[in-house]
Parts: C-alpha cells; sequence; structure tokens
C-alpha cells in the first residue's frame, strides 16, 4: 500500500528536518489532505477529533507560510518596530492551547518564528510582557485574550491566518459570543480555518460567517471509533462503583487508564476513594490553579501518575501516547461524547481497551451508545469480588441486581502475570497502588 512521505507535502526544509527530529516520517489523513490546500491559502473546514494528528495539519503549512520570521515586513511591524501577530489561534481550554503551543515549538524549532500562548488561571504580567515584545503566533483562550485586548497588551490588526480548534467544545463552553467579538477585530481579508469534532448547526452557521469558499476535509467521522478498540461493560449499581473500580485497576494490566466522570464533584470524590484505598491520586481540573493542573497532567503524560480522572471538558484536546483503557466511571448519556472518550485509546496503530460500568439508569445510554457505534458492548468478564452477569445487557430488568459486592475473598491484591502499571506484589509487602490524576 502507497504511503505518503512529508517530502511530498513540499514543506520547507526546517519543518522536515523538525518533523524528522520529532520521529514522524508518514503524514495522516487529515495532514496529508489538509496540508496542500493550507499551502495554497486556501481556507479549511476540516470534521477531525482529537488524536487525528490535526494540530499538525495547521501548524506545519502555518509556519511555512510565515517563513522564518527574520526580516517582517514594515506592515507586519507595530508601533515599536515589534512584530504584529500574524497568526491566531483559539483553543477552548487552557490544556488544550498549551499542547498547540508546544506543537508549534516543536516543529518551528529550526525556524526563526516567535510563539506564545496565553490562557487564564496564571498570573498576566509575564503574558503581557511577551506580547509587547511581538510575536508571529499567538495560540489563546477566549477569556484571556479579551482581557489583554482590553488592556492595549494585543492587537490583532495584523493577523493574517485565524485557526479555531475544537470549534464544538467552544460551542459547549459558551465561547461563541467571545469569539465573535474577537473576530470583529482581526482583518477581514485572512486565510481562515475551522477544526471541529461535530457539526452541530451554530457550527455551520458560524464558519459560514468566518470562512470564505472553504474546502471541506472530514476524517475519523465521530460515529466511527477505531477499530483497534475493544468495547467491554461491567454490569454495576451505583452504589458498587467506587469498590469496582478499585478492583478494576488492581486487577488488569495497563500502561495509563483515563476515568470518565460526569461532574468535578465526582472526580473528586473518585479521587478520595482512591486515596482511602491506597491508591495515590491528583486533581487538575477547573477548581484547581493552573499550576497545580499543569504538574498533575506532567506527571500522567510522564508515567509518573497511572490514572488520570476526568470530566468531558477537561480531558477535551487531551492528547497523550499510551492509554491502553479508557473508563467509563459514569456513562455518558451523549453517544457522540462516549466516541470523543474512548478516542484516547488505540491511536497510532496500537490497540486499546474502553471499560465502560453500567447501571440500571444507563441502559436508555447504552442503546443509543451501541447504534451510533454498530458495536455491541461485551459483558465483562469475572474480577475477584465481581462476577459478570451472564443476562446480556439488552434483557436487563429495569432494576438490575447489584454485580459488585463488598467482599473481595482475599483475592483482590493478587499479582497478575505482565501487568504493566505498579500495582504488583514486592516481596515481603503489600500492592504497591498504581498512582492517580485527576483530570476536568
Amino acid at each position: 500500500m502507497y504511503c505518503m512521505k512529508f517530502e511530498e507535502l513540499r514543506l520547507n526544509r526546517p519543518l522536515l528536518d523538525a518533523v524528522r527530529t520529532a520521529g514522524y516520517e508518514t503524514p495522516t489523513p487529515i495532514q496529508a489532505e489538509a496540508i496542500p490546500y493550507i499551502l495554497e491559502g486556501k481556507d479549511v473546514l476540516a470534521v477531525a477529533q482529537t488524536g487525528t494528528g490535526k494540530t499538525a495539519a495547521f501548524a506545519l503549512p502555518i509556519l511555512h507560510r510565515l517563513g522564518d520570521g527574520r526580516s517582517p515586513r514594515p506592515e507586519q511591524q507595530g508601533r515599536r518596530g515589534s512584530r504584529k501577530i500574524r497568526c491566531l489561534v483559539l483553543a477552548p481550554t487552557r490544556e488544550l492551547a498549551q499542547q498547540i503551543m508546544d506543537s508549534f515549538k516543536s516543529y518551528g524549532r529550526f525556524c526563526k518564528t516567535r510563539q506564545t500562548v496565553v490562557y487564564g488561571g496564571v498570573n498576566k504580567h509575564a503574558q503581557t510582557r511577551t506580547l509587547r515584545a511581538g510575536v508571529d503566533v499567538l495560540v489563546a483562550t477566549p477569556g484571556r485574550l479579551l482581557d489583554h485586548m482590553a488592556d492595549g497588551n494585543v492587537s490583532l490588526d495584523g493577523v493574517e491566518m485565524l485557526v479555531l480548534d475544537e470549534a464544538d467544545r467552544m460551542l459547549d463552553m459558551g465561547f461563541l459570543p467571545d469569539i465573535r467579538r474577537i473576530l470583529a477585530k482581526v482583518p477581514k481579508r485572512r486565510q481562515s480555518l475551522l477544526l471541529s469534532a461535530t457539526m452541530p448547526k451554530p457550527i455551520r452557521d458560524l464558519s459560514r460567517d468566518i470562512l470564505s469558499n472553504p474546502v471541506s476535509v472530514e476524517v475519523a467521522r465521530v460515529s466511527s471509533p477505531a477499530e483497534a478498540i475493544e468495547h467491554f461493560a461491567y454490569r454495576v449499581e451505583k452504589s458498587e462503583k467506587s469498590q469496582l473500580l478499585c478492583t478494576l485497576l488492581e486487577n488488569t494490566p495497563f500502561t495509563r487508564a483515563l476515568v470518565f466522570t460526569r461532574t468535578k464533584h465526582g472526580a473528586d470524590k473518585v479521587v478520595r476513594n482512591l486515596t482511602k484505598a491506597g491508591i495515590e491520586a491528583a486533581a487538575i481540573h477547573g477548581n484547581k490553579s493552573q499550576n497545580a493542573r499543569t504538574r498533575a497532567l506532567a506527571a500522567f503524560r510522564s508515567g509518573k501518575t497511572a490514572v488520570l480522572v476526568a470530566t468531558d471538558i477537561a480531558a477535551r484536546g487531551l492528547d497523550i501516547e499510551n492509554i491502553s483503557h479508557v473508563i467509563n466511571y459514569d456513562l455518558t448519556a451523549e453517544p457522540e461524547t462516549y466516541v470523543h472518550r474512548i478516542g484516547r485509546t488505540g491511536r497510532a496503530g496500537a490497540s486499546g481497551t474502553a471499560l465502560s460500568f453500567v447501571s440500571g439508569e444507563d441502559r436508555g445510554s447504552l442503546r443509543d451508545i451501541e447504534r451510533l457505534i454498530c458495536t455491541q458492548l461485551r459483558p465483562a468478564g469475572d474480577l475477584p469480588g465481581y462476577v459478570a452477569p451472564k443476562v446480556m445487557f439488552a434483557e436487563l430488568p429495569h432494576r438490575p441486581r447489584s454485580a459488585a459486592p463488598r467482599g473481595t475473598g482475599g483475592q483482590r491484591n493478587r499479582p497478575r502475570a505482565g501487568a504493566t502499571n505498579s500495582a504488583r506484589r514486592r516481596p515481603g509487602r503489600g500492592p504497591r497502588r498504581a498512582r492517580t490524576a485527576v483530570a476536568s
């Protein structure tokens, strides 16, 4: 089968060197399809989920078009000779904004382009100094960008390229009014890119407002989860979920696990219960400081912590390799959200496992999910203290019996062959528990 090489995309040599240094040889489908259009200066409307390589799909051609940044034209300079912002990238969350910034730094390592990121939750002074010195690329969350605009720290009249990433999440978080306020300050003559995992009507309306004769690019449809992911379900009452999660983490070999809850309060409660069970936990949800969130996420990415607990908004945009398991502690009522969640595993040709805790009230949601993904969630096997019901979920009575008794029969701490996390038995000591981080 033919595989395109990055050299065929006609990117400049510094970018090709950076891509090679990062360890990539072939572009992903969205990169192969979108990069040529962006290099031509066309507006692009892209439907793509996190994990498809969409950040590089716009970062690489933007860096190419900006050139090495050594000699900005007079119209690209501010009042004091500093560079005007030539590219603005808007992202819904701090974590996603930082990841986009990291990508620009990585791919632009051999270029002279200046870039920075601004988001809330941290002191504005350092951001202000960098902005006033001048940058070519600004990555920002809408709220903090508006703060800097109000303070006179940033001008957008030199923007040549505009990117709206995770546009549907912007909609979910109520950012569309802020985005329209920002768009009013950006030149109408520009190249615009809009990326979204889904295309609800408000996003399509927004795309018509900001894009001019766009080219449509669509990959990895939301109804098509990765084929390498296996889907399993645990039938369990709500009151037994906490015990089942501890048992599952102690008896399942995994590299990294991402656990989803519906709310911040629920995530905190999961962490408290894991900590009580001897499993270390840390929170990075929206009620925590940005520094605390950054530290916890860095620990998860580096492997110092094995489990991350998240709500959907906090996890949106997280791009972390080697997540072997996604656990739906609270099953979502939105089938598309299920696909977004499990899309964090089974990436880049690796296999992945999606495990869902299903209680009686989740029967309708389960049916909707299975209908969307055209796949049945298989009943999971037995665990110490958990006997998998033999009845298929579609045949459940309205209120299923409890499936995760508290007792573990002395089996909970037994070692397991091939375990890759830290909960294996050590001579003369109890099992070392997997460390855990939390996100919201």
